[in-house]
């Protein structure tokens, strides 16, 4: 029947060279018109006992002679009103009142013209014409939805039907059950639906059994089957909704749910909109939803540079700049293949955009201070550094020559060429660290305050310069000091934890772990962190340039931290598999330099409050500045000639740096029990 039906509609496409839609709307105008015409005929018949011979002449020359007129004016007003236009697939509630409502207006119409034009008609007349005009007109246009209903119901008699347990018996809830009932191209339907009103319990919703709250979960997914999983609450909290998916991930059904609040208001919302869950949903945080007018207002034509812009954090830092109209944007990148990625991406997508990429290394202070001379950057964002913490602790020297002097080369020519901020990106391994990379970061630091301090108290041109080579970088060239006299750099650092998906982070690790059919390599049990995501990550340090006042430390409130034995198990089984039966999990132990958890600050600085809530400042420690500055040209030098006892020499600049590591049991104290505490929230 339904092939035969299209294949009659392509013909008439094909005859006509109109639209499928216009086709349908000319034959329901001829429906109409029949069902105008025929339901006041019938009203009339039925009143003379379906005698055609009985009913009286003048009754039926008063039908002749009106039912024509009344016809192609009401055609007219039924065009006029797009009664045609409507698409019949989704025919709803809307749908239904208006056609009540146009056709009821018609039968007034008609009864009142006919009586003042022809007289008097009996009541039979009116009232059975009125009705099964109403009657018909609404049939054809729900019999389309009826028939869409049935195949549905046919089709998941099949032994794949997808079972579907819905979560929230709302209105997101209401539209996700609609859509699954009228879908074509889905066998899946809809058996139970949860939601944790109790008002709600053991009632139908559209149809379907509310079977209970979220603790009933697990049985009512033996119960009927289910193989799939709706979470169609838009409006849950993150904890919520991270409490709700973790109870779901322990039934091995595929979950999906809505991507958020927006498509909920905008009535986007369908099957087929539903996402997977990721792990990140399970992290169970608020995402920091900073206002970012005034950083684009401050950004807007500026001219912005970004080091490592090609990494994961600088390449994100270039797409939001990239999108409000800076004056002139620099990616100085020392791998060539990222900086060709982001480059094209940004050209493509923004063909307007003032945009240099530059390779070179933050290494090179000559390569530096030129490209500081010839661009005059206004806003630094400094992404450039060595991250990978066990690859730092077998090359130390590098995490020293990349991180502490690229930094300080970059931060001394900012400050000379009149960059007005300068924000480093730093990382809570910076906070008691036990590796060098961390060890290196928190030197980076200390650079920005050092830098901050010297220039509030008018004594830049005391900060010493760094070179390996003394030529053309050499700022104070004409020996007067003049360059160094109104300079007014503000230097801020903003620490991070984790970030999920970037380059190197465990997610990428474990799934690609996953696709080869495990193990997934754990280092400990009991090791946490905190997680943040990329866009988060750079909303941050796009907000310390505004926030700035120079010498900060921003420190991110990123929630309860995260088992990372948890993390692997729940990407396991968000992956369809069980942990240790499918894929086997293994501990490798503590890296070198690795520690059980990371601190977002030292226990020595407090914690100040920003216009953001989940930001803080940490107020800096108190260092000799003077020593700090000694100490780093004997630093540079033992970095750059590979000496073995580089740990020593930043243990003695880092008071905190404890280069022999930690046993892990060592760290179990109050700190790290909290923490489990706050994990397991």
């Amino acid at each position: 029947m339904g092939n035969r039906y299209r294949a009659f509609m392509r013909k008439l496409e094909s005859i006509t060279h109109l639209e499928h839609w216009q086709i349908i709307a000319i034959l329901m105008t001829f429906y109409d018109a029949v069902v105008m015409a025929g339901s006041y005929f019938f009203g009339l018949w039925l009143r003379f006992d379906g005698m055609y011979s009985a009913i009286p002449l003048n009754y039926l020359d008063a039908y002749r002679q009106f039912i024509l007129w009344y016809v192609a004016v009401g055609i007219i007003a039924f065009w006029a009103l797009r009664m045609y236009k409507d698409i019949w697939r989704f025919a709803s509630i809307n749908m239904l009142a208006r056609t009540v409502l146009v056709s009821f207006l018609a039968s007034v119409c008609h009864s009142v013209s006919i009586t003042l034009i022809h007289g008097h008609m009996p009541i039979t007349y009116h009232l059975v014409g009125a009705l099964f005009q109403m009657g018909f007109m609404i049939a054809i246009r729900f019999f389309y939805r009826l028939v869409q209903y049935v195949r549905s119901m046919r089709r998941r008699t099949d032994a794949t039907t997808g079972r579907v347990m819905l979560i929230g018996a709302g209105a997101a809830g209401q539209m996700i059950l609609r859509d699954l009932n009228s879908a074509q191209e889905t066998n899946d339907r809809v058996v139970c639906v949860i939601d944790d009103n109790p008002n709600k319990w053991h009632r139908d919703f559209g149809g379907v059994p509310v079977v209970g709250g979220r603790d009933d979960i697990m049985q009512a997914v033996a119960k009927y089957r289910v193989n799939k999983i709706f979470l169609a609450i838009p409006s849950a909290s993150p904890e919520n909704r991270r409490d709700i998916l973790n109870i779901c991930n322990e039934t091995g059904c595929e979950l999906k749910q809505l991507p958020g609040m927006y498509q909920f208001v905008l009535g986007e919302i369908k099957a087929t909109s539903m996402r997977k869950v990721s792990v990140e949903d399970l992290l169970g945080r608020e995402s920091i939803r900073a206002d970012m007018t005034e950083v684009f207002n401050y950004i807007n034509q500026k001219v912005v540079m970004v080091t490592g812009g090609g990494g994961s954090i600088g390449s994100e830092l270039c797409r939001q700049i990239a999108a409000h109209q800076p004056k002139q944007l620099i990616i100085f990148e020392v791998y060539e293949n990222n900086a060709y990625d982001i480059q094209n991406e940004l050209k493509r997508k923004y063909p307007d955009l003032n945009l240099v990429t530059l390779i070179g290394s933050i290494r090179d202070s000559r390569r530096i201070f030129q490209v500081f001379d010839q661009y005059k950057p206004q806003i630094v964002y400094h992404a450039a550094a060595h991250k990978h913490v066990p690859l730092m602790e077998d090359s130390p020297c590098e995490a020293i020559k990349n991180n502490t002097i690229g930094t300080y080369k970059t931060a001394y020519a900012a400050m000379v060429h009149g960059c007005e901020r300068f924000v480093l990106i730093s990382t809570d391994k910076a906070v008691n660290p036990t590796n060098i990379m961390g060890a290196s970061k928190r030197m980076c630091e200390m650079i920005m305050q050092s830098f901050d301090a010297m220039i509030k108290q008018g004594r830049a041109r005391e900060i010493p310069q760094l070179f390996t080579h003394v030529g053309i970088e050499n700022a104070d060239k004409d020996g007067t000091g003049s360059i160094f006299e109104n300079i007014r750099t503000e230097f801020v650092a903003v620490r991070f934890g984790n970030v999920l998906g970037s380059n190197g982070s465990v997610i990428p690790l474990f799934k690609r772990q996953i696709e080869a059919g495990g193990p997934v390599t754990v280092t400990h049990p009991d090791i946490i962190r905190y997680f943040m995501t990329i866009p988060e990550a750079v909303s941050l340090v796009m907000l310390a340039g505004t926030y700035a006042k120079g010498g900060e430390i921003f420190v991110l409130d990123m929630g309860n931290p995260v088992k990372i034995d948890t993390l692997a198990r729940n990407l396991i089984k968000l992956s369809g598999y069980k942990p240790d039966v499918d894929i086997k999990i293994e501990y490798t132990g503590l890296r070198p330099g690795e520690k059980l958890y990371e601190e977002k600050l030292m226990a020595e600085e407090g914690l100040k409050k920003t216009e953001n809530e989940l930001i803080h400042i940490g107020v800096p420690i108190k260092f000799d500045t003077a020593a700090f500055f000694a100490s780093l040209a004997p630093l540079m030098d033992a970095a750059y000639s590979n000496k073995s006892n580089i740990r020593e020499l930043v243990a003695g600049i880092v008071g905190t740096y404890k280069p022999e590591g930690v046993h892990p049991k060592a760290v179990k104290d109050e700190t790290y029990q909290r923490l489990v505490h706050e994990a397991d929230q």
